[in-house]
């Protein structure tokens, strides 16, 4: 069986500033709240930087993107999702003057893209608050923050709009639920936090998403700014109606943000769940008005599907791990080195969901497999490592991706996650490596920094060059 997608269809991969650039105090860069998160979005936080935080030097993009960029290239990609460190550009977030230097350094970054005739997707926020933002405001939960991004977004907007067409406003938005500092920048404990202050701030990051998509199409008219959501279908454990309930009821905390920045509006089903928790979002007179603002498209990350039950013996006894995100397993798939449930077909049935329910172009801009990678030496003495297992997950997913364009579904394109090995976001590891291309560092920090194409390199490099039709029907 041939698969092939859309003509234009955007191959590429995904990174996070704060997951691989390092640089974490170079040229007028503020702290952000992962310099102080040294064990990743499980983990404590400490005073200051400390030296066990991989992320301070990352993979050292910072100063090693042309080459790693050159290496995209190679691939083929026609796409390369990054983001933009906020305190780069506003080192305590609230200041009145952006940082010239660190425009400067995004200004070159995208140059390199372009140079090649890649197209960069850009990540307004991507778990990377300014620290001053989260530790003087409690991060999102006050509502200054709004105006904070407002002047952010006008800066870069004004400053890249002949460079970057597509844009995604917050990462995962979602995951403020479950990690409300490192997603949402809030510093009160999160045992603490309060559901009133939790969806008071949530309000606060949609609206500022809604006036992002207004001053995004007023300064690029030919822009494409989408929401990002992370994305994990729900089935129920068992055929019992309360089983299939709960399985509605957890989709809606993912629908529930998505609803509001592709439909403009609040969905009724939350009025009785503010009621029950006797939450009352504060909002402001123009607040409706701006969320009609809608998003272009939606983007999501896949990495897994989970199960539901009503049954709370059944959810103690059966926990899955994940993205943040856990839940009760699936007795018919098998997980990652890390537990994560593989269940390529969740993808389509994420796709379809989103597109029946939205009826805007969707993007996939998060899928891969984090696994422990064995540096080899292969017959012609080159540095390596075989990972079929990944060419296998990324296939099987990228089939079912397939099989979702012929059932109808407007795909605008694909960003692995991490193209490139880099930092962990859960865990804060480097032994947990996802990229088609292997960086020599580890979780004790030793290592040259030298970077080495996997055998999933050129895998994905046929991949996009055939645009899918390499791709194998059940491959095993």
């Amino acid at each position: 069986m041939e698969y092939s997608f859309p003509e234009g269809f955007l191959w590429g991969g995904a990174v996070a500033a704060n997951q691989c650039e390092g640089a974490y105090n170079e040229d007028g860069k503020g702290l952000s709240i992962q310099d102080i998160a040294p064990k990743g979005l499980r983990g404590p936080i400490t005073e200051k930087p400390t030296e066990d935080n991989l992320k301070l030097i990352g993979i050292d993009f910072y100063h090693r993107y042309k080459e790693d960029i050159k290496l995209f290239a190679e691939m083929g990609f026609k796409t390369f999702r990054t983001s933009i460190a906020w305190s780069r550009i506003f080192p305590n977030g609230d200041d009145e003057k952006p940082n010239e230097k660190g425009l400067e350094f995004y200004d070159n970054l995208f140059d390199e893209c372009l140079k090649y005739g890649i197209e960069p997707l850009v990540t307004i926020s991507h778990y990377e608050t300014p620290l001053a933002l989260s530790k003087n405001y409690d991060g999102w939960v006050n509502r200054k923050l709004i105006g904070f991004f407002e002047n952010y977004v006008n800066v870069i907007f004004n400053r890249y709009k002949d460079k970057v067409k597509y844009w995604l406003t917050f990462n995962e938005i979602n995951s403020v639920l479950h990690a409300p500092y490192m997603s949402g920048g809030i510093f009160t404990d999160k045992e603490k936090l309060t559901k009133q202050d939790l969806y008071q701030a949530i309000h606060h990051e949609l609206v500022a998403s809604a006036l992002a998509v207004k001053i995004g199409h007023k300064i690029m008219p030919d822009s494409k700014i989408g929401c990002m959501i992370l994305g994990v279908p729900n089935y129920p454990l068992t055929p019992n109606p309360s089983d299939v309930f709960e399985s509605m009821k957890q989709d809606r905390e993912i629908l529930y943000f998505a609803d509001v920045q592709a439909r403009g509006a609040y969905p009724k089903y939350m009025d009785r769940y503010f009621k029950e928790s006797n939450i009352k979002i504060h909002m402001e007179p123009e607040d409706k008005e701006i969320l009609k603002n809608t998003v272009d498209f939606v983007s999501f990350s896949y990495y897994m599907s989970s199960c539901a039950t009503a049954d709370t013996e059944k959810k103690k006894a059966s926990n899955a791990a994940g993205n943040i995100i856990s839940g009760v397993a699936n007795p018919y798939l098998k997980a990652s080195d890390w537990g994560w449930q593989i269940d390529p077909q969740g993808l389509r049935y994420i796709l379809n969901l989103f597109y029946d329910r939205y009826q805007k172009p969707l993007f996939i801009v998060e899928n891969g497999l984090g696994a422990v990678d064995e540096l080899v030496t292969d017959e012609s003495g080159n540095k390596t490592v075989i990972d079929d297992y990944r060419i296998k997950y990324l296939n099987n997913h990228l089939v079912e991706v397939a099989e979702a364009i012929k059932d109808g579904v407007e795909i605008m394109g694909y960003t692995t996650w991490g193209c490139i090995d880099l930092v962990s976001a859960t865990t804060a590891e480097l032994k947990k490596r996802y990229g088609f291309i292997y960086v020599d560092r580890n979780d004790d920090g030793t290592g040259t920094l030298e970077r080495y194409r996997k055998k999933s390199f050129y895998w994905y490099k046929e991949v996009i060059r055939t645009n899918g039709k390499s791709l194998i029907y059940n491959y095993r």
